[in-house]
């Protein structure tokens, strides 16, 4: 594919203070997030901002989405649309599961060659491969 290349993407974090009472702030290179603050609560209670594990099911749902496009495009379909929710579940410490739940939609197209293309998605994205957790995926497909 023409369009891959060598890439680094970047995000910067600062923390000040303890852990329950500091607070930080996350930015990307984009600015896409500037300065969004995060925390001891944002993490592990109800806090305003975002957390690590909100950031990373943000970019499993996307880049999973993308995957699947590209699957899609490689059978001859293309979607009218794709929509996925990322679920990532943390016990204790670690993160133990993403589940994703997609709705596609891609009249006409064959639904063997749908789910065909969401499960080399769901094994091929980046960010699957990236993480060490179960993957599960919920797929609803309107044809």
């Amino acid at each position: 594919m023409a369009f891959l290349k060598t890439m680094i993407r970047t995000a910067n974090a600062v923390w000040n203070g303890d852990l329950k009472t500091g607070t930080g702030v996350i930015s990307t290179q984009s600015t896409v997030l500037n300065e969004s603050q995060y925390s001891f609560r944002t993490r592990f209670e109800d806090g305003v901002g975002t957390n690590p594990e909100e950031l990373i099911a943000a970019a499993h749902a996307g880049c999973f989405s993308m995957a699947f496009s590209a699957q899609l495009g490689e059978r001859g379909i293309v979607p009218a649309s794709i929509e996925t929710k990322a679920a990532i579940t943390m016990e204790g410490l670690a993160l133990t599961k993403s589940d994703l739940t997609t709705v596609v939609s891609a009249p006409g197209a064959d639904e063997t060659a749908v789910q065909e293309a969401a499960a080399a998605a769901k094994a091929g994205c980046p960010i699957s491969k990236v993480l060490n957790l179960e993957i599960t995926l919920d797929l609803t497909v309107n044809v």
